[in-house]
This record gives C-alpha cells, structure tokens and sequence, in this order.
C-alpha cells in the first residue's frame, strides 16, 4: 500500500509540482483569455502574451529553484 501511494504522489508531482508555478500558469492563462474576449489585442499578440508570460513564469521558476538549491 505504502509503494500504491509513493507512486501516485510521484504521478500527481508531475503535474503539479509547483503549487506557485500552476497558480501563476492558471493565472497567466485566465488574463489572456480575458484580453481576449474582450477583443483587447489583436489576435496575433494574444499569442504572443501568452507565450512571452509563460516564458518569463517559466524561467522565474527555474532561476528560484536554483538559487534554493545553492
């Protein structure tokens, strides 16, 4: 039972690993989507926010976790 548990928590920290990471991807997502409904930006810089914040969230994660495994 201990080995059914150990890995489903390693399934489940696949995915969510980062509690920080996923809300601020969840929140990265909803903001776009709502410049989009709103017809904000033209639809070719809704992808490219999109893409551009994902990658700064991205690259703050990793730069934090490095700096915390020092």
């Amino acid at each position: 039972m201990k080995l059914l548990t150990a890995v489903l928590q390693e399934i489940l920290g696949l995915f969510v690993d980062d509690g920080r990471l996923a809300i601020g991807v969840l929140a990265i997502v909803a903001a776009v989507a709502g410049l989009a409904a709103m017809a904000i930006l033209p639809p070719a810089l809704i992808g490219f926010a999109l893409l551009a914040a994902l990658v700064a969230l991205l690259a703050e994660n990793i730069i934090r976790r490095a700096r915390a495994r020092r």
